[in-house]
């Protein structure tokens, strides 16, 4: 019987070459870190196109000035929900500022400032104790201060008052080496708040308890520490984007401004890819947020498309960024 021979191994020449692994189409997941990036772009590339006088020096300046206050309101707004919660105070923190600044402007421009930042700072650490000390949900306690604050800002500024102070006209007009100085402020901001969540101990301590809360606290992080300090500095960060509008208008009028900022605030922190169930801080993709809607805004009114559209579409792009988060988050417990 002839006798069976193994098969001899495939030489090296012989071998086939090893495939290469295929390149993975963008996903969900990328789509949301990176879509506020591109949205932005294809936008500017638009308004070069179809806008008249867009790329003018006079006219970006225009679109930084009047977005600075938003980019500083929606960073305090991103650490909020950075921990899983909400702040829809800060429209009204900005009104109380605004009320407050004409009584102390006659003790100049830092202490008319100071003043409404004493505002922030209280409004937030009062919402930060009942929301971590009491356990009031965020939105509940937030909207209560939210319709109480307004209401005392108007009681306390009541008409539209003029400012008239040296150094609130530079604040609104000026500028260094030909950057306005309300830009300069939401950058630096920017910087401050960046710093924080990367390398500082807080910012690590911020994102673990947006993920789980209860799991931290076990693990023995400040839960309730962190959750009133994080409230703080949006109240903080509300009040010197009041401060900004003041000096931008020159005026003080706590009935209009800072309504609906919330809005734009929690649209600029969602389509900047920061998740409403927390967990994440994304600082620049939340200036870029800011800077897509400011963008937006300026779009459809160049085109003769009234405010009132404009908010429409704002909340259109808050439902479809939260449902690309939902869909994001079913494909990753799919695959689990």
């Amino acid at each position: 019987m002839a006798e069976r021979t193994a098969a001899a191994p495939p030489t090296t020449a012989e071998a086939k070459p090893a495939e290469r692994p295929a390149r993975r189409r963008p996903d969900g997941a990328w789509l949301q870190r990176n879509g506020v990036y591109l949205g932005l772009l294809a936008l500017v590339v638009v308004n070069l196109v179809i806008t008249p006088h867009f790329a003018t020096t006079g006219s970006l300046r225009l679109q930084l000035v009047q977005v600075a206050p938003i980019i500083v309101v929606s960073l305090g707004m991103a650490m909020v929900i950075g921990t899983g919660g909400i702040d829809l105070s800060v429209g009204a923190v900005m009104a109380l500022t605004a009320a407050v600044i004409p009584f102390y402007i006659g003790y100049g421009t830092l202490g008319a400032i100071a003043a409404g930042l004493v505002c922030g700072l209280v409004t937030g650490a009062l919402a930060g104790t009942v929301i971590s000390r009491i356990g009031v949900q965020a939105i509940i306690a937030t909207l209560a201060i939210m319709v109480g604050g307004r209401g005392l800002a108007n009681i306390i500024g009541g008409e539209i008052k003029s400012i008239r102070d040296p150094g609130f006209r530079e604040l609104g007009s000026g500028n260094l080496l030909g950057i306005p100085w309300v830009v300069l402020v939401a950058l630096l901001v920017a910087l401050l708040v960046w710093g924080l969540m990367t390398r500082t101990t807080f910012g690590r301590q911020l994102v673990a308890i947006g993920g789980n809360a209860r799991a931290a606290g076990l693990a023995g992080l400040p839960v309730k520490r962190v959750l009133t300090t994080v409230y703080v500095v949006s109240g903080l960060l509300a009040a010197v984007a009041g401060a900004l509008l003041v000096a931008r208008n020159q005026a003080s009028d706590p009935t209009r401004l800072g309504q609906l900022v919330e809005l734009t605030a929690i649209t600029a922190v969602v389509v900047g890819g920061t998740p409403l169930t927390g967990g994440k801080v994304r600082v620049l993709g939340t200036v870029a947020g800011a800077l897509l809607m400011q963008l937006i805004i300026f779009t459809l009114v160049a085109h003769n498309i009234t405010d009132s559209v404009a908010q429409m579409v704002q909340a259109v792009i808050v439902v479809l960024a939260v449902y690309a988060q939902v869909g994001t988050r079913k494909r990753r417990r799919s695959r689990a």
